[in-house]
């Protein structure tokens, strides 16, 4: 009896693993090929030239925080959709997609404001003169970008919340695929384009970006199988507590992500007064150091959907089943993806540059990025399953003790203070990373445990 007791409990753990790689499957072609296109525009861009190069990795760097603080506020819709879409509601949920694209814009408008202060005081940030003319044109198109970016991300996760992670999926890889060719046309001016460089890198990544967000809204209004989704949008009209409730699991989840890639985007800025060769490294090494992450990502997304179901049921054995297959399913891919840092980047990272200095010293900070992906893969999967049970409001001073007061320090200490230079600062990602790991885990695990309570008669 016990046998059989202990082979189910291994089914049913192997058939939520199966489950959560279904649907995280989708989203993780979508990253997969947004890695293509960030590995396409740095060779091209790399190719192009050091300085062009260097100047993407300040821009994309320092874009990181509002794009991650856009998207994090997006997430704040896919437990309540999930919740919506365990109990058969598709009308709630076109309204609560309503209330949550229209605050996405607003907070889409909020973050292209911030940035344009952040571009009127360019100059101040320590990076070399004679990378602010290329920096400037790319930093305005990027900035622009920032509305179609956030009403895709809207989209997308009410496609995730209702098990559809495909249909983004599509989309995505489609608007890669422009980008690339975007690229290719406008960096070096070819079929009698001008040649822009840096500057068409950005204008075709702003147009791609721009398609997504008017695709998916035509596949959301056009569509039949989503007539009822669309006829609650256009239909019922968001009550102040619909707003209230998109903002409330919206924005601390925003400050999470803003805080995580604070640490990143610090660091490349640190980078920059290092010197031009280091900030190069580093957006290498960044780009490659993202496989891992999107892998996590895809996967956890799924992770947050399944536990955001078990949440509507109020089945708290359910939410810690979820949550501990899919950090098997994490797991698994963190050790593949150290396998391959540890194994093969240097030859990968050798497609980027022909820069021997640059070269060198993204090679010199393997390690440090083997080291870190445990930290990440835990701390991804965790706050994502903490983010599924609704119980977000702990997720924001996580993310600020770990990656503000402990992650930023740590990269600045060891950079200069220690004299470790950018090996310091990739290696000070580990110490924000487990930190949050654990917080996370120990709040997922309290919540839970709270749920179990409350629902025993």
């Amino acid at each position: 009896a016990a046998s059989d007791v202990y082979k189910r409990q291994v089914m049913s753990y192997l058939n939520d693993c199966a489950k959560i790689f279904r649907l995280g499957l989708p989203v993780l072609v979508s990253q997969i090929g947004m890695i293509v296109v960030g590995f396409a525009d740095n060779i091209m861009v790399g190719h192009y030239s050091t300085d062009a190069l260097a100047s993407a990795s300040f821009v994309n760097n320092l874009f990181n925080l509002p794009i991650f603080a856009a998207l994090g506020f997006s997430y704040g819709l896919t437990p309540l959709v999930g919740a919506l879409f365990t109990n058969g509601r598709p009308d709630k949920i076109g309204q609560v997609l309503r209330a949550g694209v229209l605050v996405n814009i607003v907070v889409s408008l909020l973050l292209i404001a911030v940035m344009g202060g952040v571009y009127l005081n360019l100059p101040r940030l320590g990076q070399p003169d004679h990378l602010l003319p290329i920096i400037r044109p790319y930093f305005l198109i990027y900035m622009c970008g920032m509305l179609p970016i956030c009403i895709f991300n809207a989209f997308a996760q009410w496609s995730y919340g209702i098990r559809n992670t495909a249909m983004p999926m599509w989309i995505m890889l489609g608007a890669n695929l422009l980008n690339i060719l975007g690229n290719y046309i406008l960096i070096y001016g070819n079929f009698g384009a001008p040649e822009l460089g840096l500057t068409g890198a950005g204008l075709s990544t702003f147009t791609a970006r721009v398609l997504t967000a008017v695709i998916i809204c035509g596949v959301f209004f056009r569509s039949p199988r989503y007539k009822g989704y669309a006829d609650g949008y256009r239909k019922l009209r968001p009550e102040k507590g619909t707003y209230g409730n998109v903002i409330r699991m919206s924005w601390p989840v925003s400050l999470q992500m803003s805080f995580e890639t604070a640490a990143f985007s610090g660091g490349a800025v640190m980078c920059g007064w290092l010197g031009a060769i280091e900030m190069a490294a580093f957006q290498i090494v960044v780009v490659v150091g993202t496989l891992g992450f999107c892998i996590y990502y895809a996967m956890a997304t799924a992770v947050t959907v399944l536990v955001a179901n078990e949440a509507g049921r109020n089945d708290a054995r359910g939410m810690r089943r979820k949550a501990l297959a899919g950090y098997g399913v994490i797991l698994a891919a963190c050790i593949m993806s150290s396998l391959f840092f540890g194994l093969g980047s240097s030859h990968v990272m050798k497609i980027f540059t022909d820069d021997a200095a640059v070269l060198a010293a993204a090679v010199g900070v393997i390690i440090p990025l083997v080291l870190y992906q445990v930290g990440d893969a835990t701390q991804i999967n965790f706050a994502s399953a903490l983010r599924g049970t609704g119980n977000v409001r702990p997720m924001m001073w996580i993310a600020f003790i770990s990656y503000i007061l402990v992650g930023l320090p740590a990269s600045y200490l060891l950079a200069f203070t220690f004299g470790m230079g950018l090996y310091g600062i990739v290696l000070s990602f580990s110490c924000s990373l487990f930190l949050a790991a654990a917080l996370f885990l120990y709040y997922f695990l309290r919540t839970v445990n709270r749920a179990a309570r409350v629902s025993q008669p």
